[in-house]
C-alpha cells in the first residue's frame, strides 16, 4: 500500500485486529456502504475468536422459536447479571442482550456464517439453550466463514500490519500509523477507527496492574493480545471499567493444550486434586472454578465416564481430537482409575461415593453442588489431566451503545472499541462472573454496532 498524502482519507473505516470483532465491524461497515480495511499484526487472522468454541448467544433467535425455547433479551440480561453480579458496565449487558438475536440472524442471513443453535445442553450462566456455534464448535470455523464473507464484501484484510499509534488531530482520531518489518511504515487515514485488538492477556505488566488475580496463570489466548489499543485509549482520556475481570478455564488438558470440554462436567463430571479429593462446586463454571483449581496441589484431573466421553466427542470436534490424541484415559473400575491418575484408591473411593450420593439425590453435596447432569458416574470411567489457564481479559474502556469510546466529555470522536478493548460484561473482578459466550457476544455484538455507526456517521 502506497504512502498517502497527509490530509487524504484512504478508507472510510480502519479496523485494527482481524478476529471476530474486527471482521464483524468491517462487514457491518460495508453493509452500510462504507469502505473498510482490517489490519492484523500477526501472520494470520483469528485472534481469540479462533481459540474459542465459536459460540454466540442469541436470545430470542428464530432457531430457538423453532426448537420451542422461550427466550428473550430480558431473560438473557437477567441471566448474565445473575452470574456476574453488579459491575461497571451493566448498561452494556442490556445493549448486547438486545442485539444478540439480531446479531446471530444478521451473520447467518446476510453473510452466510454457519451458526447453529446448541440444544444438547445449557451453558454456564444460561437458563436456557441459546448459544449458536459452528457445527464443529471450533472458533477456527467461525473465522473461516467471516474471512470468506469479508472477501465477498471486498474488505481487504492485511496481515503483518502492526499499528504503531493512532493519528489524533484536535482531539479527533483520524487514522493510524502502521509500522512493521514487512508492512513498512505509512499512515492510513480514515473517517473512523475501530479498535478490535482484544485485551491485555499477553502483557504481564498490564495483568499485574489491572487483573492481579490472573497473575501466575498460564496464558493460552491469542499472543497478539498485548494491550496497546487499551493503552492508546487511556492516553486519550478513556476510563477503564471492570478492569480486574477475566475469562479463565479451569480444565485445559495437560500437556495437550486443548480445553477439556466443560460439558463433561455439566453432564456429571468432577474435578479432583493430587490426593483424589474433590476441589469444590464445579457448577460455578469453568471460569469461576479457576481460582479453586489454582489453590490446590496438582496434578488435577477431570473425572467423568465413558458415556459422557462418547457423547461429548460426538458433538464437539476439539474434544474428539483430544480423545484421538490419547488425552482421555479410560479405567474399568475405581482401582484402575486411581492407578491411572496416581492417587490413593481409598481417598478416591470416598470422593466418588460422596459424589455418587449427591448426584443420586440421596445425600446433600458437601460443596453445595445441585446440578448433576446425567446423574451419578458409572464405570468404566474416564479422566483428563488438567491445568487452569487464562484465556482473555474482560476489563476494558467504557463505550456507549454504538461502541464509541467514552472520555470525560462524552464520546471521543472517530474511535470505537470492541471485544476485549471495551469493558466486558463479566463482573468487576476475577473469573467467576463469566457466562459462556460473553467474549464473542461483546466481540461480534460491539463489532456489528461499531461498524454500522461508523458507516452511518462518515463525513
Amino acid at each position: 500500500m502506497t504512502e498517502p498524502e497527509q490530509n487524504e482519507v484512504d478508507v472510510d473505516v480502519v479496523v485494527v485486529g482481524a478476529g471476530g470483532a474486527g471482521l464483524a465491524a468491517a462487514l457491518a461497515a460495508t453493509d452500510g456502504g462504507a469502505t473498510a480495511v482490517v489490519l492484523e499484526k500477526e501472520d494470520r487472522p483469528g485472534g481469540n475468536t479462533a481459540a474459542s468454541t465459536g459460540s454466540v448467544p442469541g436470545a430470542g433467535s428464530r432457531w430457538q422459536t423453532e426448537a420451542g425455547i422461550d427466550d428473550s433479551a430480558e431473560r438473557l440480561a437477567t441471566d448474565l447479571l445473575r452470574q456476574s453480579g453488579p459491575h461497571e458496565a451493566e448498561d452494556l449487558v442490556r445493549i448486547l442482550a438486545t442485539a444478540s438475536a439480531p446479531l446471530v440472524e444478521w451473520l447467518v442471513d446476510t453473510h452466510r456464517i454457519d451458526l447453529r443453535l446448541i440444544t444438547d445442553y445449557k451453558h454456564v450462566g444460561h437458563s436456557v439453550p441459546r448459544l449458536h456455534a459452528p457445527p464443529s464448535r471450533k472458533g477456527h470455523a467461525l473465522i473461516a466463514d467471516l474471512l470468506r464473507a469479508a472477501k465477498a464484501a471486498d474488505v481487504e484484510v492485511l496481515t503483518h500490519s502492526p499499528v504503531e499509534r493512532l493519528i489524533v488531530e484536535d482531539g479527533t482520531v483520524r487514522g493510524v500509523v502502521v509500522s512493521g518489518p514487512r508492512s513498512g511504515t505509512y499512515e492510513l487515514r480514515s473517517h473512523a477507527v475501530v479498535l478490535a485488538a482484544n485485551g491485555f492477556g499477553a502483557d504481564p505488566a498490564m495483568i499485574a496492574r489491572f487483573a492481579p488475580q490472573a497473575r501466575g496463570l498460564e496464558y493460552l489466548g491469542a499472543q497478539g493480545s498485548t494491550g496497546e489499543a487499551v493503552r492508546w485509549l487511556l492516553d486519550l482520556g478513556a476510563t477503564m471499567a471492570n478492569s480486574s475481570a477475566f475469562q479463565g478455564y479451569a480444565a485445559v488438558a495437560n500437556p495437550h493444550g486443548s480445553i477439556t470440554s466443560w460439558t463433561t462436567v455439566e453432564h456429571g463430571g468432577i474435578l479432583v486434586d493430587a490426593r483424589g479429593a474433590r476441589i469444590g462446586d464445579e457448577s460455578i463454571g469453568y471460569s469461576g472454578f479457576v481460582s479453586e483449581v489454582s489453590r490446590v496441589p496438582g496434578p488435577v484431573h477431570v473425572l467423568f465416564d465413558t458415556r459422557i466421553r462418547d457423547s461429548v466427542a460426538a458433538h464437539e470436534e476439539e474434544f474428539a481430537d483430544l480423545v484421538a490424541a490419547g488425552g482421555v484415559k479410560e479405567a474399568a473400575d475405581l482401582p484402575a482409575l486411581a492407578t491411572a491418575i496416581g492417587v490413593d484408591v481409598n481417598e478416591l473411593t470416598r470422593t466418588l461415593e460422596t459424589a455418587y450420593a449427591a448426584a443420586a439425590g440421596s445425600a446433600p453435596d458437601p460443596t453445595g453442588r445441585r446440578e448433576w447432569g446425567w446423574g451419578p458416574l458409572q464405570p468404566p470411567y474416564a479422566a483428563v489431566r488438567a491445568i487452569p489457564a487464562l484465556f482473555h481479559t474482560q476489563g476494558g474502556v467504557q463505550v456507549d451503545a454504538h461502541a464509541r469510546v467514552l472520555g470525560a466529555a462524552g464520546p471521543i470522536p472517530g474511535v470505537y472499541a470492541t471485544g476485549g478493548v471495551a469493558a466486558g460484561v463479566s463482573g468487576r473482578d476475577g473469573g467467576a462472573g463469566y457466562s459462556s459466550g460473553n467474549g464473542l457476544l461483546a466481540a461480534l455484538g460491539l463489532g456489528m454496532l461499531a461498524g454500522r455507526h461508523a458507516a452511518a456517521s462518515r463525513a
